[in-house]
Parts: structure tokens; sequence; C-alpha cells
């Protein structure tokens, strides 16, 4: 059996790299990407310098300000057999609750989906701002129980249980029960 490759730098290169890549890639001033998402200028400038610790909703700001599906910021470029074991990978937590998000497979060019791994505890839920227009989210339970979906009608999932449902407007994920797994895939339109 081999190993996953090379070890991964650490998420914050990456994403330093990336922002500042898309940012120019865009056109975009320190200035006008932090206005777009509702940042300090100075918060900005210190991830394009690898120096801050951005939260999830901060990451998803920047996309949406950027117009980039949020692998573009976290994902690395990859061999054709790729392993990432359990705890590993490029994760991102939540300012609002115990939520984890880890990038398993980025959108190969000529497909439009991004596939994550979400390891959350019971606590507050985590709200998530609309995401560009025609984004839709696909998750599935492995263990635990969680409340997830539109944020105005979530739904109670278990073990093995399916949701999809629109992302480009408020939603939510709330772990009912300690050690809740799931497999979140990103499709965007």
């Amino acid at each position: 059996m081999s190993d996953a490759g090379p070890a991964l730098k650490p998420p914050i290169e990456v994403i330093a790299a990336s922002l500042r890549a898309e940012r120019v890639r865009a056109g975009l001033s320190l200035t006008e990407v932090a206005r777009r998402a509702g940042l300090a200028k100075s918060t900005l400038s210190q991830l394009e310098s690898g120096t801050g610790n951005p939260s999830l909703e901060t990451l998803w700001a920047l996309c949406v300000a950027l117009e980039i599906p949020f692998s573009r910021l976290v994902a690395v470029s990859r061999p054709q057999v790729q392993v990432i074991r359990a705890g590993e990978g490029p994760a991102v937590g939540s300012e609002q609750s115990d939520y984890r998000a880890t990038l398993l497979a980025a959108s190969p060019p000529g497909a439009r989906r991004d596939v994550y791994s979400v390891a959350a505890e019971p606590g507050p839920q985590r709200s998530s701002a609309p995401h560009p227009p025609g984004v839709v989210e696909h998750v599935v339970i492995s263990s635990g129980r969680a409340v997830v979906g539109v944020a105005d009608e979530p739904v109670e999932l278990h073990p093995g249980d399916y949701i999809c449902y629109p992302a480009d407007v408020p939603h939510v994920f709330q772990a009912l029960e300690p050690g809740t797994r799931a497999v979140l895939v990103s499709e965007h339109h």
C-alpha cells in the first residue's frame, strides 16, 4: 500500500497563496476585496501574508467577494491517487460552533463540485450566509445526529440520512450528538 505522497503544506500557506493569486486574477485591490467581504483590510493583509487564522465564515465571505468556489482557497494540486487520512487535510473551523470542514476533493477542471468531511459537536448551530447563486449542498450523516438545511426549514438527520438543499440562501448545520460526522458535497452551477 502506498502512502499519500509528499507532506501537505500547512493550510494557512495554501490559503495565503490562493488569496493573493485569486485577488490578482480578479484585478482587485486589498481594500476592495476587504470591503466586499466585510473585513478589515488589515485582516485580509494578514491572511495573504500567511499570519492570520481565518474562520470558515471569513473564508466563505472572501470566496463570495472573489466569486470563487471555497476549494480554490484551500486546495493544493494533487496526484491522480490521493489518500487523506482521518484527521488530516486542509481543515477550517467555525467561529460559531464546534464545526470543522476538511476539503477532501476539490473540483477538477470541467467539474463543479467539492467534497468535505465534516466533524461537529453539540452546541450552537453553524449558520451559513448564502453562497454564490446556484450552489447546492448535499449532506450524508455518517454518525451522530444533526439538524441540517435551509435556515427556515432545517431537517433532523440520522446516520445514513441524506439531504440536498440550495446553499445560495441562509442554511444551517447543528450537531445534536457528540461525534457527529458527515460528508458534504458542494455543487457549483
